[in-house]
């Protein structure tokens, strides 16, 4: 499904990364393996240079401005070409909302957000200019809120957000952009402590969704968002606006607690992630 393509896989070094970028590579792409950690990027490497693939490592944090642009050149240099990006790279850490700190905040989002955005823009100058390509961001069921994780939740809700507006944008160039939020067990899931993710399906379940963006099968498909749900492959809904409304000339404050407030109790909306388990119990 990826022949003659490469691609750009971040955190690419263990989990879901890895599990991308093997199965790009028998896919037929070939693929620049990014990961800080340089000896779980080369050994990803070695895998698919064994198996016949073709690949290269990169070392550099794309949370920084300048490791995420060479990572686009380290595949433009090696290969020739920019066909697809798969922004996976992302940390995790759990802690009470009110018990968040400063560091750990910080971190979270520039790895998991910012790197994202910097990979993605270096990559997205590049196939504007040629008028394809495709891009994958790694969200998550979070977003729609987990106790423990409001950090981690915040930059997958942004990274979704950030889906629609590249895909808004980049669709007049051709570039397709879409987000899919895996459920898996990893070293990061099991680093939650959610008992929730002990249920959670092989990494190897979640990767076909990635390699069917980035081929020419998902053609016309772009700002969109695919769930991992048990057995089951879901779409994500967009945020709406709903039908639930109250009309007033004049709003002040007496305004909305006679006319809206009603309206709002009677249509509050669901909070909260509550997994679909029956297919891995």
């Amino acid at each position: 499904m990826l022949d003659g393509k490469a691609v750009v896989i971040t955190g690419a070094g263990r989990g879901l990364g890895r599990g991308y970028a093997l199965e790009a590579a028998r896919q037929g792409a070939a693929v620049v393996v990014n990961d800080i950690d340089a000896r779980a990027a080369e050994a990803v490497v070695v895998e698919i240079i064994s198996a016949g693939g073709t690949a290269v490592g990169h070392t550099d944090s794309i949370a920084n401005w300048d490791g995420a642009r060479t990572v686009i050149e380290r595949c433009l240099e090696a290969f020739g070409r920019l066909d697809g990006l798969v922004n996976n790279a992302g940390i995790l850490h759990t802690c009470p909302s009110e018990d968040e700190q400063e560091a750990a905040a910080r971190s979270i989002v520039e790895i998991n957000l910012l790197g994202a955005i910097f990979a993605g823009t270096h990559a997205m100058r590049v196939m504007v200019d040629q008028g394809y390509g495709a891009i994958v961001n790694n969200t998550s069921s979070a977003q729609m809120g987990v106790p423990r994780l409001a950090s981690y939740s915040a930059t997958k809700g942004a990274l979704a957000s950030l889906t629609y507006s590249w895909a808004v944008d980049m669709q007049p160039h051709g570039v397709r952009v879409n987000a899919f939020a895996p459920s898996a067990w990893t070293r990061m899931t099991e680093a939650a402590g959610n008992p929730v993710s002990r249920k959670a399906p092989a990494v190897e379940r979640n990767v076909p969704p990635v390699i069917y963006l980035l081929s020419d099968q998902a053609d016309g498909i772009t700002g969109q968002i695919m769930q991992m749900r048990g057995e089951d492959l879901v779409v994500v809904a967009h945020p709406a606006v709903t039908d639930a409304a109250a009309t007033c000339d004049d709003w002040t404050t007496e305004a909305v607690v006679e006319r809206f407030d009603p309206v709002l109790r009677a249509n509050l909306q669901p909070l909260g992630w509550a997994p679909a388990l029956s297919a891995t119990e």
